[in-house]
């Protein structure tokens, strides 16, 4: 499993805490190793969204005043990659499986896969 999260994140650090990862997780802390182009390609590949990827809480959402624009896919994919704290975070990556943010059902749902 590959987990992307930010290691300053209080809510990452509970998430992680409370599910049971398997022990060949590879955790990735993306303000250390911000997403490449291929690691969001594979992450859009699962969504087929970049939006469903995007954390439009991010302070830099409200300053960089996005939230009274339009913003089309490409846009959505370009802010991901131009700043870490733009991506909904925690990300769980297992073949074709995806649990994406930190919504109570996510968990749960994510919890659910990692104990069948």
């Amino acid at each position: 499993m590959k987990v992307y999260h930010l290691s300053t994140c209080s809510t990452c650090k509970r998430i992680l805490a409370e599910v049971n990862l398997p022990e060949e997780s590879t955790l990735i802390d993306i303000k250390e190793n911000p997403l490449t182009e291929n690691q969001l390609e594979e992450l859009h590949q699962l969504t087929n969204s970049y939006e469903a990827l995007f954390n439009k809480r991010a302070q830099l959402y409200r300053k960089k005043e996005l939230h009274i624009k339009q913003l089309s896919e490409a846009d959505f994919k370009n802010l991901l990659l131009e700043h870490y704290t733009f991506l909904k975070r925690p990300v769980f990556i297992e073949g074709e499986h995806i649990f994406v943010g930190n919504a109570k059902s996510t968990v749960q749902n994510l919890k659910a896969y990692l104990n069948d």
